[in-house]
């Protein structure tokens, strides 16, 4: 590098050569992706296309065979990798046994923030979870409710990437439009998002890129408005159905 030239910005995320089997079956193989820091990243597919696995391999929750995996140009097997990260996984599920306020108190020890009642509060309103959640058993929740509280928890944590595993998933219509505008705000903070999801209308509302994962492979890397053009799709979904097809 000459004298006086910037170097290159540090990616939040970068999985170079990953691969992964189960069973005699290559779940990935040999996948190259890098996210940048600030960028909001969709992975989509088809159920069992690889998303859980690639978000439990970047957190270190299973083994790969080969390649390397890095967040914030730290190697993901390192457990100071992940202090810049908050986790929300696929069905998530707090502690039955916790109430809501007990729960997300032990999610802020985790982040290693401190729990604020107002914030909390002022979360829950956003995604329009009743405070009351708060004092109830979480085993009485339902699973919207749960969702929610879960969100919250990854929210009050105040992270510099989400890493969301379905998010939108248990959530009506009217919970998965707060939940858009949630995060949008979080962008315009510099906030980076790496989530997997079904759901595409979330993704063209939410996302600068996605990545089609088919087949252990990306099939498609790019913008969602490039993915329609590639593949001539009339919707993202149509888009998406071709990309898997070709």
């Amino acid at each position: 590098m000459t004298a006086g030239t910037a170097s290159p910005p540090v990616p939040a995320l970068r999985f170079q050569s990953v691969t992964k089997t189960y069973g005699g079956s290559q779940v990935l193989d040999r996948l190259e992706l890098t996210v940048a820091k600030g960028e909001f990243f969709a992975l989509v597919g088809l159920n069992g296309a690889g998303k859980t696995t690639l978000i439990k391999s970047l957190l270190d929750l299973c083994d790969i065979e080969d390649g390397n995996i890095s967040i914030f140009d730290v190697r993901h097997r390192r457990s100071e990798s992940r202090r810049r990260l908050v986790f929300l996984p696929e069905d998530f599920r707090p502690p039955y046994f916790l109430t809501g306020r007990d729960f997300l108190r032990y999610a802020c020890g985790l982040y290693g923030s401190v729990y604020q009642d107002a914030q909390a509060r002022a979360l829950m309103a956003a995604l329009e979870l009743e405070t009351a959640a708060l004092r109830r058993s979480v085993r009485d929740l339902s699973r919207g409710m749960a969702q929610k509280l879960g969100l919250v928890a990854c929210l009050l944590g105040d992270k510099d990437l989400l890493v969301l595993d379905e998010p939108m998933s248990s959530l009506d219509p009217k919970a998965r439009c707060l939940l858009r505008e949630y995060l949008l705000g979080l962008k315009a903070e510099g906030k980076t998002l790496f989530f997997s999801t079904h759901l595409l209308s979330d993704v063209e509302a939410l996302c600068d890129r996605i990545g089609v994962l088919h087949g252990g492979r990306l099939r498609f890397v790019g913008t969602p408005q490039e993915c329609c053009r590639r593949y001539q799709g009339h919707s993202l979904e149509a888009a998406f159905l071709k990309c898997i097809e070709g």
